[in-house]
């Protein structure tokens, strides 16, 4: 069976007039997202508000101070520390969407991780990787809510996976 086609949308926090307008992207694909995804987790490492950040800043820091406050675990060599975010819970998802853009590194999975559909990478440069049915249901909740859609994001050109024998190397 042949994998969905699937859209690589860019949602840096520079493309938006406001970092709140990110944030309210992201809650959106969650919300619409809810069912297929899994862990939601992100680097607590060095978390640090990006300048763009605006009305929640106080509150944000306070997180970011309280996580600071928390026992480190041993960092192993090759081994990253993450912190999950059950985001069914709605206060965590939102905790999750500001910190998200704080991190060095924020992930959103599919159950069984195999899938990527959501990445912040250095605070700033953040992706979707949405299959076609996912990227319709997304986009009508976009407009019900009465969020603009990039522009950049209506024409972007889904494209189907290379095989798993293909990947990777170059």
């Amino acid at each position: 069976m042949a994998e969905e086609a699937v859209t690589t949308l860019s949602a840096g926090l520079a493309r938006f007039d406001r970092a709140e307008e990110a944030f309210a992207l992201l809650e959106v694909f969650l919300a619409v997202a809810g069912p297929r995804l899994g862990p939601a987790v992100l680097d607590p490492i060095g978390l640090r508000l990006p300048d763009a950040m605006t009305k929640d800043r106080a509150v944000v820091q306070e997180l970011i101070d309280a996580i600071e406050q928390e026992p480190r675990p041993k960092r192993r060599l090759l081994q990253v520390t993450e912190r999950a975010y059950d985001l069914s819970d709605e206060q965590a998802r939102w905790d999750y969407v500001r910190l998200a853009y704080c991190a060095n590194l924020a992930t959103v999975w599919s159950p069984g991780q195999r899938t990527t559909y959501f990445e912040v990478a250095d605070r700033s440069n953040a992706t979707y990787w949405l299959p076609d049915s996912l990227k319709a249901q997304y986009f009508d909740a976009l407009s019900t809510r009465g969020w603009a859609i990039p522009a950049d994001w209506v024409t972007a050109v889904a494209k189907r996976p290379k095989p798993w024998w293909k990947r990777g190397g170059g």
